[in-house]
């Protein structure tokens, strides 16, 4: 009976096994593939838009005493003479205030390199901007004495009204930035900034007293407008948050240098047809920051780039 039993389990085991090898086999399927890292490499295009403000608020003139022809005004000479033409250059001279801030929108353009393992991102990019409501244009007013005995009383009044404008602004920079993560880049930039700047000038001045209504107003103007070129450097964030599209944020100092314009003043004594001619020069410097966001589209062609570990 035992030896029946015996039997009847060891066909039994051996037909599991026979009808187990004849089942199909089932496998848990492949987790789904990694998305690519992003790709920093590349040709982009893009927008931005932000503000601007001056490091240098005001234009700065300065007139001088050049030449004379006979005794100015009438019947003076030496310290007479030095003292008429002194208060005429100092009414003419000064430093005028001027607000240079203003809003500033407009694109760029530009090439990415990913290298050293994906870590680092190398560029150059190009933008320009205009410039809305950095134009500012302020008076001054002035007042000097005549400061001889003989002339007790009398004094010159004068003005200064000057300009200073920025139309537009742009750069050419190199660009070289870590990643942090795949999609945050944090770089440093630097280059070449041109513009166009705008300033200009006018002087007058008069003597108040009425003994000298033969010294008629004196008037000077100068003007200056021209693209300049100087340099740029800042710094970014750029984030990319969504496959081809990055947006950033970025500042940017540029220093564009110095403008002079130079002009002539005349002065004549109607009494004797004397005459004095003075020299002046208005100086105003284009420096300051730029503050500005803006949205990229990255045509990523090219083939993915190793992966790093972050």
């Amino acid at each position: 009976m035992k030896k029946a039993l015996s039997v009847a389990a060891l066909v039994v085991a051996l037909t599991g096994s026979a009808l187990a090898a004849d089942l199909p086999s089932y496998k848990a399927p492949p987790p789904p593939p990694l998305p690519p890292p992003p790709l920093w490499t590349g040709f982009y295009v893009g927008l931005n838009a932000g503000g601007t403000w001056a490091n240098s608020n005001s234009v700065t003139t300065g007139v001088a005493p050049i030449a004379t022809i006979g005794d100015f005004p009438h019947g003076g000479g030496g310290a007479q003479q030095a003292a008429y033409l002194g208060a005429m250059a100092l009414t003419t001279s000064g430093t005028v205030p001027i607000n240079g801030g203003g809003f500033i929108g407009g694109g760029q353009i530009g090439y990415n390199w990913q290298f050293w393992g994906g870590r680092l991102v190398a560029g150059v990019e190009a933008d320009i901007q205009g410039v809305a409501g950095s134009g500012s244009s302020r008076s001054l007013g002035t007042v000097a004495p005549v400061t001889v005995p003989q002339d007790a009383g009398e004094a010159y009044v004068g003005g200064i009204s000057s300009t200073k404008r920025l139309d537009y602004i742009g750069t050419v920079r190199g660009r070289l930035g870590w990643l942090f993560t795949p999609t945050l880049l944090v770089y440093g930039t630097g280059g070449l900034a041109y513009g166009g700047v705008q300033t200009s000038t006018s002087v007058f001045n008069v003597n108040t007293t009425n003994c000298c209504t033969h010294l008629p107003p004196v008037f000077g103007a100068s003007a200056f407008s021209d693209t300049r070129v100087g340099w740029t450097a800042g710094a970014g964030l750029e984030w990319m948050f969504m496959p081809n599209w990055s947006a950033k944020v970025e500042y940017l100092y540029y220093d564009l240098g110095t403008v002079n314009s130079a002009f002539f003043i005349p002065a004549v004594d109607n009494l004797t047809g004397n005459q004095a001619f003075f020299a002046g020069q208005s100086r105003a410097r284009f420096n300051g920051n730029i503050v500005r966001a803006g949205v990229n589209y990255h045509f990523n062609w090219g083939a993915p780039p190793i992966v790093a570990k972050y």
